[in-house]
């Protein structure tokens, strides 16, 4: 019995051990893609290493895009879409696990829907609403569709539900009305479930390619995501280049990660577990 358990778990760790690999190997690729030469990515067979360290992709991205432009307006971007998402879904998802009003399962069913329909579909509205404010090529507009998330309505709605009703009623008796019940004592206790919201919702803006190219297309007033499409060449591609922009606009991910990875692992096991 002792021999098969073992087995079976020499059998898992070789499946997590592939498994990650796997996920690293592109990761892997593009690092030694910038590296190489055009003429040695072209290749065939490819080579796995370059022949010779070449840094001079990393010049050529760094005249190209106007990177520091690029790591502002994506940093202030994800930092108020984080603030929004943080105030607005809080609120709004108290509102919906402990409050009573008339029309809050109607509502709430709205958020659901929402949530399966794609992103897509709001663009050209969200589009015309943004050029009617005269407001396209401005941070607003990078900002302007991450205000509200139902995603974020959602995640918080479970975690209100969580807390006991017992916990409001004694701060209600204790002198508490509905926003100092919400902000003294319901809200400090999300703080995990905030925590991994906000790391969420700035892996969401971060990869948000579609509405900066739609919204902002002025390369100084764009973001990282959008900014690396620009090096995609109509006939001909300089890969290196390419993957040398990309390793340098993961930068910021990286760092955020390291940071917040007990957070985002957290918020990874709730989502399942809900």
């Amino acid at each position: 019995m002792k021999q098969k358990k073992n087995i079976s778990t020499i059998l898992i760790y070789i499946a997590l051990i592939l498994g990650s690999v796997i996920m690293i190997f592109p990761f892997v690729w593009m690092l030694l893609t910038s590296f190489k030469t055009n003429a040695e990515v072209m290749q065939i067979p490819p080579t796995i290493l370059p022949s010779n360290w070449n840094f001079s992709s990393f010049t050529k991205a760094l005249d190209l895009l106007p990177f520091g432009n690029l790591y502002f307006n994506t940093a202030v971007m994800i930092l108020l879409r984080v603030l929004c998402a943080v105030l607005f879904c809080s609120m709004a998802g108290y509102a919906f696990a402990k409050l009573n009003f008339k029309g809050k399962n109607a509502l709430f069913l709205l958020i659901i829907v929402q949530q399966m329909i794609p992103g897509q579909i709001f663009i050209i509205p969200q589009y015309q609403m943004v050029a009617k404010l005269g407001m396209t090529d401005t941070m607003f507009s990078l900002v302007f569709p991450g205000v509200v998330s139902a995603f974020g309505t959602f995640f918080l709605r479970q975690a209100y539900m969580g807390i006991p009703d017992e916990i409001g009623e004694a701060a209600y008796l204790d002198g508490c009305n509905r926003w100092q019940t919400f902000t003294k004592v319901m809200f400090p206790l999300t703080k995990a479930s905030v925590a991994a919201l906000a790391v969420f919702t700035a892996v969401f803006a971060y990869t948000d390619l579609m509405w900066p190219l739609v919204a902002n297309t002025n390369i100084n007033s764009t973001t990282l995501s959008a900014g690396l499409s620009s090096l995609n060449g109509q006939f001909s591609t300089n890969y290196p280049v390419l993957m040398a922009g990309s390793l340098l606009a993961m930068l910021p991910m990286v760092v955020l990660y390291l940071f917040f990875q007990k957070q985002f692992i957290e918020g990874v096991a709730m989502t399942g577990g809900k």
